[in-house]
């Protein structure tokens, strides 16, 4: 499969069948990661994948954070209000996920039940939560998202699915008890993955992408 191939039919996965993906192809995987880019090299990311009960436990400490009505104390302030055009596009994603659930805008009730899945890593049997030192700021989040988005890819190359979590960076502080991280270090965002169960209705969502002619212009 080329790289071509893999970013056209790629998709953010909602649904997953509860087959653990192999050691021996994690590791083949996060270690082909290792040769993403970074800026000076200096290689920020520290991976924490979690699977198996201690993936339980976490999931029901984070759904327990949700329902308590706690409020988002994310890491890092990444949490844009978005505007315009940015604004228009985030409500194109989210009438494609609703609709490819036929959950109506006016059911709030399942629109919330929904947003609570990304917590309970929508039943993946793996995630991983991308973690950096604070201190590296946007430099190191750029370096992150292009090893991110290098995992994604390897993943989808061994027929692994993913679906990239902001939501994970939100709720920190259970995760660094439970994986018991450093102060100093802090949670980025997050990716449940595995393997995709193709009968659920949530993984026909699709999302439209802008044409280059709206986000690259050429200068000679």
């Amino acid at each position: 499969m080329s790289l071509s191939d893999i970013l056209e039919n790629r998709s953010s996965i909602r649904a997953f069948t509860d087959k653990p993906v192999s050691q021996e192809v994690l590791n083949k995987i996060f270690s082909l990661a290792q040769n993403s880019i970074s800026n000076c090299n200096v290689q920020p990311w520290q991976s924490m994948v979690v699977s198996g009960k201690c993936k339980e436990q976490l999931k029901k400490a984070l759904v327990t954070e949700i329902m308590e009505g706690k409020q988002p104390q994310p890491d890092f302030d990444w949490l844009p209000k978005y505007q315009g055009i940015h604004r228009e596009r985030q409500f194109g994603s989210a009438n494609a996920l609703y609709g490819a659930m036929n959950i109506k805008r006016s059911d709030k009730q399942a629109r919330q039940a929904s947003m609570l899945r990304n917590w309970q890593f929508f039943d993946a049997p793996h995630v991983v939560f991308f973690c950096m030192e604070k201190y590296l700021g946007i430099m190191g989040a750029v370096d992150m998202g292009i090893y991110a988005q290098t995992l994604s890819l390897l993943m989808q190359e061994s027929g692994i699915a993913s679906c990239m979590q902001g939501a994970l960076g939100q709720f920190p502080q259970p995760i660094k008890e439970a994986l018991e991280l450093p102060e100093d270090v802090g949670i980025l965002f997050g990716m449940s993955f595995g393997y995709a169960d193709n009968t659920a209705s949530v993984n026909k969502t699709r999302t439209v992408r802008v044409s280059i002619d709206q986000s690259v212009k050429h200068f000679n």
